[in-house]
C-alpha cells in the first residue's frame, strides 16, 4: 500500500480485497451480532449500571470508526501493481537501513499503511512518518537524516531494498 502527498491510496489488488471484505464484515453480519448485543443489554433493565450494555456500545463506537477509516481509505484508493524490483525505496517495499553507517545495526521494515501491513512479523513504517519521508526515492548505498521524536537527528543508509510480497 502506498500513500502520496495528493491523499490518495494506492493498493495491490490483493490488498484491495482484504480490506474490502473486512469492510463488508464489518457493515453486514458485525452490526447485525453488535444491534442483538445491544438489545439483549437493554432488555436486562437500568442502562446506567449494565456493563453489558456500556460494554457493547463501546465495541460498536470502536467499529463504527474502523468502518469510517475504511470507508474512507477503499473511497480513495487506487488498485495498482506491487512495486517494481528497482532497488529505489518507495511505498510497498521492505527496506534495510544501517543506523549512522553502522552495518551491524541494521533495520528491516515494511515502507507502507498499517492497514494492508499482512501477518509477516515486519515492523511498519508509513510513507508519511519522519524516516519514510527521508528514505522515500533513496537508494541503495543512500543516506538520510530524519528527525527522531526527541527532536535530535538520525541518520540511516540504505543498505537493501526489495518488493513486498504480500
Amino acid at each position: 500500500m502506498t500513500q502520496t502527498s495528493e491523499n490518495v491510496t494506492w493498493l495491490t489488488q490483493a490488498g484491495y480485497d482484504q480490506l474490502k471484505a473486512e469492510l463488508d464484515h464489518l457493515t453486514g453480519p458485525w452490526r447485525i451480532e453488535i444491534a442483538q448485543k445491544i438489545e439483549a443489554a437493554r432488555e436486562e433493565g437500568d442502562l446506567k449500571e449494565n456493563a453489558g450494555y456500556h460494554a457493547a456500545k463501546e465495541e460498536q463506537g470502536k467499529y463504527e470508526l474502523r468502518i469510517r477509516q475504511l470507508t474512507q481509505l477503499l473511497e480513495r484508493a487506487k488498485v495498482g501493481e506491487a512495486p517494481a524490483d528497482s532497488g529505489v525505496v518507495a511505498p510497498g517495499m521492505i527496506v534495510t537501513v544501517a543506523f549512522d553507517g553502522d552495518e551491524d545495526d541494521l533495520m528491516e521494515f515494511l515502507l507502507a499503511s498499517r492497514e494492508v501491513a499482512g501477518a509477516d512479523d515486519l515492523d511498519v513504517y508509513s510513507p508519511q512518518s519522519p524516516l519514510g519521508r527521508a528514505i522515500d526515492g533513496k537508494q541503495i548505498g543512500d543516506e538520510a537524516t530524519y528527525e527522531l521524536p526527541n527532536g535530535k537527528p538520525a541518520m540511516v543508509k540504505i543498505v537493501k531494498v526489495v518488493p513486498h510480497a504480500g
